[in-house]
């Protein structure tokens, strides 16, 4: 049986991707592999980012390390997908000649093909998981249309396109017949989820079909936009209690000089009163933002007005970006990229320590707190686990001593929060957790 390795770089929506196609390969036969540089698979499948610079780099050199490995015999074929291929094709076919093939990020029956499988549009719904047996991202749609200034999304993934609510539920339960315990909802905007479709917005419609899948326990959105948010979505995530107090919403920035520089197609005034509407209608939020700072035009002003900003809302989760342009987005089109690479580093860092305190103090707030959480791993001396108000890999950890007693993967305990730190918790294991699902 051939083996053909799939690397995945960039988000979690290249994770979905690469998951669906490692499905169709093994139903054409393959042994499939994904993120290994210990395998004698001799066919490699690199699914790239191709977002922001520094995603650009990693692509790059992964690829090229591929070649290496080509030129030295260790593998036959070398196939290139994804994002940073579909907007430099031609000159990754120039550059780096040695690569078979590349494909963009909708040519799935020609990559199968390629791989000599074919694509069968009744696998559309199977995956084969990269991520640990209890949870998955489960995306919703592709693309985005609110062209934000800095975005490349648009250029390349395209608009706004919803998968129909019953294929979602359909690979939903899929997942959770293989042991899948929580859902991570995703898209480059979740909550214009449904008006190409169905002509309104019908995220919260999505949420409740989820929550009727047996063996899901927790549901987390990510990627909300903040324009426009539907008022229904609070309704179900405060009535449903599969659904984490979690949201992930990029706010960007919060000066009114930027929003309009960025297009981002709402003010100041009203994601102060969105914060405000999500915090009276969900006790307890965790609410995660990215900012991003250096943006052509960034002032002192601006950036004095975000300080107070991350001051005054104390965001649970917070990530902070410079500034990077993009060819052919409307900022690099038209703004002049005026504010430099230091000083970007400056700004961000200068966020950063501000939330950095304010993590701490959100963190001892929670020592002696009972929580719910479900366990990913072990590490060392500690067993590593998350709350509901945590997604993996992107935000904290509960660290559980591992002499206490023996934790599994994948099940949920009840524990005490003995310890903490900028962005860990510590705690002692109480005992097994009531089963939501």
């Amino acid at each position: 049986m051939k083996k053909i390795n799939v690397i995945t770089l960039g988000c979690s929506k290249n994770t979905v991707d690469s998951e669906h196609l490692m499905a169709q390969l093994a139903a054409a036969g393959y042994k499939v592999v994904f993120d290994s540089d210990r395998t004698d698979a001799k066919v490699v499948v690199i699914n790239t980012c191709g977002f922001i610079g520094d995603a650009k780099q990693e692509s790059i050199e992964t690829i090229l390390t591929a070649v290496e490995a080509k030129r030295a015999g260790r593998i036959e074929k070398l196939f290139v997908i994804g994002c940073l291929s579909e907007r430099y094709a031609d000159e990754l076919r120039e550059e780096i000649p040695e690569v078979d093939d590349y494909f963009g990020v909708k040519n799935w029956a020609e990559i199968a093909a390629a791989l000599g499988a074919e694509h069968r549009t009744e696998l559309e719904t199977e995956r084969i998981l990269s991520t640990p047996d209890h949870y998955a991202y489960l995306k919703i749609a592709e693309g985005c249309n609110w062209l934000c200034g800095y975005c490349a999304i648009p250029l390349i993934r395209g608009k706004h396109v919803s998968i129909p609510i019953e294929q979602i539920i359909e690979e939903a339960k899929k997942l959770a017949a293989q042991g899948v315990k929580e859902l991570m909802v995703i898209a480059q905007d979740t909550t214009y989820y449904g008006i190409d479709l169905y002509g309104r917005r019908r995220l919260a419609d999505v949420l409740t079909e989820l929550c009727k899948i047996e063996g899901i326990e927790w549901i987390r959105l990510h990627y909300a936009y903040p324009a426009s948010f539907p008022e229904d979505v609070i309704e179900v995530m405060a009535r449903e209690e599969k659904i984490c107090k979690y949201l992930d919403i990029p706010f960007q920035h919060i000066s009114d000089n930027m929003l309009s520089a960025m297009k981002r197609r709402h003010d100041k005034a009203e994601a102060m009163e969105l914060i405000r509407r999500l915090r009276k209608q969900i006790p307890d939020i965790a609410l995660r933002t990215t900012l991003l700072v250096g943006y052509p035009g960034e002032t002192e002003a601006d950036m004095a007005e975000l300080e107070a900003f991350v001051r005054e809302v104390r965001f649970d989760r917070l990530g902070v970006f410079p500034y990077s342009e993009e060819e052919g987005t409307y900022s690099a089109l038209n703004l002049k990229d005026d504010v430099p690479q230091e000083e970007k580093e400056l700004r961000a860092a200068r966020i950063m320590q501000i939330q950095e305190e304010i993590s701490l103090q959100n963190n001892l707030a929670r020592v002696g707190r009972t929580m719910r959480c479900i366990v990913d791993g072990r590490q060392g001396d500690y067993y590593i686990a998350r709350s509901e108000y945590d997604s993996p890999e992107v935000d904290q950890e509960i660290l559980i001593p591992a002499d206490s007693r023996r934790l599994y993967r994948g099940r949920f305990y009840d524990v005490r929060i003995t310890g903490a730190e900028d962005y860990d918790l510590y705690a002692e294991v109480i005992g097994p957790s009531r089963k939501r699902g």
